[in-house]
């Protein structure tokens, strides 16, 4: 049985969510030890104990160690089942956990499926240290649609830290062959538009996010003004063009000019890499890229410990590869060999 070391690398859920996709799509029985060993609060949290649940259900898994703060986990897939689902991180502890995360574990096993899913999810939809549901349905699923894929996700109330209580469902219609891309070509600024949302905040905050964000840009990009459907308070800033996306959130104290300046200065670093696919892009495709049947290139702003660590995990399952061009911290080029498609064993 494989066993995954869940402190290597960067040491966080990202390797609980890829360890969980893969043994999904080999239909392989995997074992992960010292889950999140060196967070301050290691073992798994309520948005990770969701995603194993919800890998365990498309999966009619047998799983032993599905326990808040548990570091072991024992997971044996039966197959994939797709359907339709309802999770809820706050199910059973009320929390605002990151459901955005969730819909990307269950996503490569319903992706390569033989019927379509509808995934409906509850929580947090716009919270700390996750992609916003924005960056889903406006960076990650145009990009997988690249590779083949179709995916797409209505968010039907936002849920913010710490409050949660949102809901997107996601429609997954599956494809048996993914296709390899050539992305390094950096996007145009023409190409790029923004948002300023908020929940339950004076409309001046929108504002004062728009203008901010046109001044810090220094061109007239489009920002639409959204208030937010959401029983908490929250606001975003979020600007995207083809494969980047660049968000920000408020927070009691923060001032509204602070979310657009954070946002301004993510897209100037973008900018002066200059690459094809943003950080957060990168870490998240290069699964899909491993599993279409040929060779990729992309290039990125930065290569990140997170993408690194990523990488190391789906090589555990599929063997060699990625090739990488470039050190930690910097812009990068990323190869994929291709053709890795998942085998049960």
């Amino acid at each position: 049985m494989l066993v995954i070391d869940g402190s290597r690398g960067e040491g966080g859920g990202q390797i609980l969510r890829t360890a969980l996709s893969l043994a999904a799509l080999q239909g392989r029985p995997v074992v992960l030890e010292n889950i999140r060993l060196r967070r301050p609060k290691p073992g798994l949290r309520p948005q990770h104990l969701t995603a194993v649940r919800a890998v365990a259900a498309i999966t009619q898994a047998e799983v032993s160690g599905a326990d808040i703060g548990s570091t072991a986990l024992t997971f044996k897939p039966r197959g994939i089942f797709p359907g339709q689902y309802t999770f809820d991180v706050a199910e059973r502890t009320g929390s605002a956990g990151s459901v955005t995360l969730i819909a990307q574990a269950l996503l490569p096993p319903l992706a390569l499926a033989d019927v379509p899913s509808v995934l409906t999810l509850k929580g947090g939809t716009h919270v700390p240290w996750s992609p916003p549901a924005h960056y889903l349905s406006l960076v990650f699923f145009p990009a997988l649609q690249e590779l083949g894929l179709s995916a797409r996700l209505e968010l039907l109330t936002w849920g913010w830290y710490p409050q949660g209580g949102g809901t997107m469902r996601v429609y997954i219609q599956p494809r048996r062959a993914l296709a390899p891309v050539n992305w390094t070509a950096p996007p145009e600024t023409r190409d790029f538009q923004a948002l300023s949302a908020a929940a339950n905040l004076p409309q001046h905050v929108i504002t004062r996010q728009r203008e901010r964000l046109t001044a810090q840009l220094g061109w007239p990009v489009p920002i639409e003004a959204i208030q937010a459907p959401s029983r908490g308070r929250g606001s975003l800033v979020f600007l995207w063009g083809p494969r980047a996306g660049f968000a920000a959130l408020g927070a009691r104290g923060k001032r509204a000019e602070t979310v657009a300046d954070e946002v301004a200065e993510a897209f100037h670093r973008f900018q002066s890499a200059p690459a094809a696919v943003d950080c957060h892009l990168a870490d998240q495709i290069v699964l899909y890229l491993a599993l279409a049947p040929g060779p990729s290139v992309i290039t990125t702003e930065d290569i990140t410990s997170h993408l690194v660590t990523n990488i190391m995990v789906i090589e555990q399952f599929l063997g060699p590869s990625f090739e990488l061009q470039g050190q930690i911290g910097e812009p990068g080029l990323i190869r994929s060999i291709g053709g890795r498609l998942p085998k049960g064993e």
